[in-house]
């Protein structure tokens, strides 16, 4: 039997070959697939800061302030962090998105005040909207300037309808009001509409018999600005850039549309822990600045950072690199951890309330304080803790452990932000 096998002859070699041929290749295709892990994508305008511990608190001792800034030891999980304040190119994406989303729903989607999530856009329609057509500005009529509004007759978009309508679940308020997801979800959902387009009039308002009427004019809009710092931001618009950003990264990144370049993680404003922690950039000798020693100029003379040197003065003696206001991002040098001006520049936001004696009740392990104000809250719950001085503050102010705070419905021409970015553990094989 097996001999007439053997002498049987094959009708069709070449197909039964070609045949097998092609599904070991799909088979090997599919098994690398699979075994394939998820490709780890970083942004680029971050940097890995590892988990430790370390001492927070003041450097030196400070009679005056041993209650507010008591010095401990804690421990803070790895992050990633912005390597320089978010300037005004990155903040103008947020803007333009909500201007395009809100043109897009103009048009598209029966007008700018149907309830519809500003995130939700075709893209694809939306950058073929042409916003010079007649026909279009028709029907951008509830989005534009009125014509008592309007300068010199020139048609824009009123910068106060940029309204940024994004939800997210409070966790806290899930933890507390349940052992575990018998409620319903809907119940600790939060809905936010926050106006996005800067207070440039910070710039006048905060100082009182100066002229800085070209900074209210030119700072935000004019692209020679573009590496700057953004100001004139409060606090619920760094959160509301936040999630925006985590939705809608590859926007951030440049690359819209393709969902395959977005980062997979969550963008926040850092706590005061985990920003003192990256501030000191690793340094052994709890030094008092982010460059790891106690003073603030260079053997040569330079500044270190962008800050006040002295009474009146605001350069400091180096025209070239300082200014007599915000500087561009990563003027000066880099800390340990590669972070640019987390001293001088602009003050950072931060996500933690600020309250005198906090330091002493937080844990030691990731301590926070975090309360999510109301308006009708009193005004002493609606301060957040800022960090890092400004180009307008003395060197104190810039140390790694000074405090201080602002409300976080005002905004300031000394003030910006950083995210940080919390990510799951990388995929290896």
């Amino acid at each position: 039997m097996i001999k007439n096998f053997k002498n049987r002859p094959f009708r069709y070699p070449l197909a039964i070959v070609a045949l097998l041929l092609s599904t070991l290749v799909f088979l090997a295709f599919e098994s690398n697939k699979k075994a394939k892990p998820n490709r780890f994508k970083q942004d680029p305008n971050t940097v890995s800061i590892p988990g430790g511990s370390f001492y927070m608190g003041a450097s030196d001792e400070q009679i005056d302030m041993a209650m507010i800034n008591r010095k401990k030891v804690v421990s803070v999980s790895g992050f990633w962090m912005d390597r320089a304040e978010i300037t005004n190119d990155q903040y103008r994406k947020f803007v333009k998105y909500v201007s395009d989303s809100l043109v897009y729903l103009a048009i598209y989607g029966g007008g700018i005040n149907q309830g519809e999530d500003t995130i939700k856009v075709d893209w694809t329609k939306a950058t073929r909207i042409n916003q010079n057509s007649k026909a279009v500005i028709e029907k951008l009529n509830e989005l534009l300037l009125s014509p008592d509004n309007r300068i010199r007759g020139k048609i824009d978009i009123d910068p106060t309808k940029l309204i940024y309508k994004y939800s997210y679940v409070d966790l806290k308020a899930a933890a507390k009001a349940s052992k575990g997801l018998e409620q319903s979800l809907s119940n600790f959902i939060v809905t936010q509409t926050q106006p996005v387009y800067p207070d440039t009039l910070v710039w006048m308002r905060d100082f009182s018999y100066s002229y800085n009427e070209p900074l209210t004019r030119l700072y935000f809009s004019h692209p020679s600005y573009g590496e700057y710092p953004v100001v004139g931001v409060t606090w619920k618009q760094a959160v509301a850039f936040c999630n925006w950003r985590t939705n809608n990264s590859n926007h951030f990144l440049g690359t819209s549309g393709k969902s395959t370049q977005k980062i997979d993680g969550i963008y926040r404003l850092p706590t005061e822990a985990e920003w003192e922690y990256a501030a000191r950039g690793n340094s052994k000798n709890n030094a008092m600045y982010p460059w790891g020693g106690p003073y603030t100029k260079t053997k040569e003379g330079r500044l270190m950072a962008n800050f006040k040197p002295g009474r009146g003065d605001y350069f400091g003696g180096n025209t070239k690199d300082d200014n007599i206001y915000t500087t561009k991002v990563k003027t000066f040098t880099e800390n340990g951890f590669k972070l640019f001006d987390m001293a001088g520049n602009v003050a950072e936001w931060t996500s933690s309330v600020y309250y005198e004696g906090g330091y002493n009740f937080v844990g030691d392990f990731s301590p926070d304080v975090q309360y999510d104000a109301k308006d009708s809250d009193p005004l002493l719950m609606k301060r957040k803790a800022i960090r890092g001085g400004s180009w307008k503050d003395i060197a104190y102010n810039c140390q790694v452990s000074t405090r201080s705070y602002e409300y976080q419905d005002t905004a300031k021409s000394y003030i910006g932000f950083r995210c940080v970015l919390s990510m799951a553990p990388r995929v290896t094989q």
